[in-house]
C-alpha cells in the first residue's frame, strides 16, 4: 500500500521563509521612510500655518510682529494694536490667531526661545520691530535652518 504524504518538507519550508524574508527586507524600509516623511510634512505644515498667522498679526498690529515675551499667549488671545510684547494681552480688537500652543514634532516640545541652542524649547523665534524669523529646533536643541 503506498504511503500518503502529508505536510511540507524542510526544503519547502525554508524556501517559503526565505521568500517572506526577502519581501520583508523590501517593504520595511519603505515604512521607516514614511515616518520621517510624515514628520517633515507635519513640520512644514505647522511652520507655514504659524508664519501665516504671524503675518496676519503683523498686518493688524501696524506691521509689528509679536515679540518673544509671551508670544504663544499673545497669539492665543485677543489683543489691541499696541500689544505686541505683552504676556497678558487685555485688548479685544484682534485675534486669537490659533487655539493651542504648537508642538514641535521633532523634539516634542512647545517652548519658544531666541537662544541659538536650547534643549528645553521646541521653537526658535527672533523679532525686530518689523520682521521675524520662526524655525523649529532639532533634537539637540540647535536651530533647524532647513525649514
Amino acid at each position: 500500500m503506498p504511503s500518503i504524504r502529508r505536510g511540507f518538507t524542510l526544503v519547502e519550508l525554508v524556501i517559503v521563509v526565505l521568500i517572506l524574508g526577502l519581501l520583508a527586507a523590501i517593504i520595511i524600509p519603505k515604512f521607516t521612510n514614511a515616518t520621517e516623511t510624515s514628520r517633515n510634512t507635519s513640520v512644514m505644515t505647522t511652520l507655514s500655518y504659524l508664519r501665516g498667522q504671524i503675518e496676519v498679526f503683523k498686518s493688524q498690529h501696524a506691521n509689528s510682529p509679536p515679540q518673544i515675551t509671551g508670544m504663544w499667549t499673545l497669539l492665543q488671545h485677543s489683543s489691541d494694536t499696541a500689544e505686541t510684547a505683552t504676556a497678558n494681552p487685555v485688548g479685544t480688537s484682534y485675534g486669537p490667531y490659533f487655539r493651542s500652543t504648537p508642538l514641535n514634532v521633532w523634539n516634542g516640545l512647545t517652548g519658544v526661545t531666541s537662544a541659538n541652542i536650547d534643549t528645553t524649547a521646541g521653537w526658535y523665534y527672533t523679532a525686530t520691530s518689523n520682521s521675524y524669523d520662526l524655525r523649529i529646533r532639532d533634537l539637540d536643541g540647535s536651530v533647524n535652518y532647513n525649514y
